[in-house]
């Protein structure tokens, strides 16, 4: 018995070294009974993360490289042009080259950290219907709907309906087409974006959570950084809530639902 068991156990540690050396692909067999095969599965399925997250880092940050080329030579283009434009101009255009810059190197931050141990913690009661309100308040959005309190962190839940407004404003072509609604919906608080854009195709329906993807026509000189939606969603995975995006007749409906903090 004493063998048998240490065979088993031997099946597992080979996967589990080879792992600590650095093979992310490195799998335990799982064919063992008992608690030795639930441990196997366990292993397994923590490799499995461990491996999907580590490979997200890396295109995140081979993606922000590749992003931060682009105003840097920017900003090396205006460098030149000192003499041959007004000056007025090219402070103008490297202090948005700067901001974007900024605004860039922060979101892969938060993207980190939201991924990480260090994540925040999430611990204020945030009524949704007034966070809404106010961010629509700064576009001129129109928002109705009812009193819901979720249990997390107001900044970040702040960033993610000011980018649901403002991609609406943006992509359908003025506010006096978007509408924002605040409802609950069974232990959820949901956020609604409508707008009367042009939707997302199915090809694209997935393809916009991902890190600096911008759909076919949209312009790197529009606005953003291809991050938005791919930090919503984490966000909204965070504070155990989901993030959704499809077609409404006409335009795109955009989605948040948030677990309701409910009252002792």
């Amino acid at each position: 018995m004493a063998r048998g068991l240490a065979r088993r156990i031997e099946r597992i540690a080979g996967p589990v070294m080879a792992f600590g050396r650095g093979e992310l692909s490195a799998r335990a067999p799982e064919d063992a009974p008992g608690e030795i095969g639930q441990l196997a599965r366990e292993f397994n399925g923590a490799a499995t993360r461990i491996e999907r997250l580590v490979e997200a880092q890396k295109a995140l940050l081979a993606n922000a490289s590749h992003e931060l080329r682009s105003p840097l030579a920017r900003i090396q283009m205006q460098l030149e042009l000192i003499g041959e434009r007004s000056a007025v101009d090219i402070r103008s255009e490297i202090r948005r080259e700067i901001a974007e810059l900024d605004s860039l190197v922060e979101e892969i931050l938060l993207s980190s950290r939201l991924q990480s141990e260090n994540r925040p913690k999430l611990t204020q009661n945030v009524e949704m219907l007034g966070l809404a309100a106010e961010e629509a308040a700064r576009v001129g959005v129109e928002v109705d709907g009812e009193l819901v309190t979720v249990r997390g962190d107001t900044r970040l839940l702040r960033r993610v309906i000011r980018n649901m407004v403002e991609n609406a404003v943006r992509y359908s072509g003025g506010r006096d087409s978007v509408r924002v609604q605040v409802t609950s919906v069974g232990k959820k608080a949901h956020i609604d974006v409508l707008d009367r854009g042009p939707g997302v195709s199915p090809a694209d329906r997935e393809r916009i959570f991902e890190p600096f993807y911008r759909a076919r026509g949209a312009s790197e000189r529009a606005g953003g950084v291809g991050l938005g939606l791919y930090l919503c969603r984490l966000v909204a995975q965070s504070h155990g809530g989901t993030f959704k995006v499809s077609n409404a007749q006409p335009g795109w409906r955009v989605e948040i639902g948030i677990p309701v903090q409910r009252t002792p």
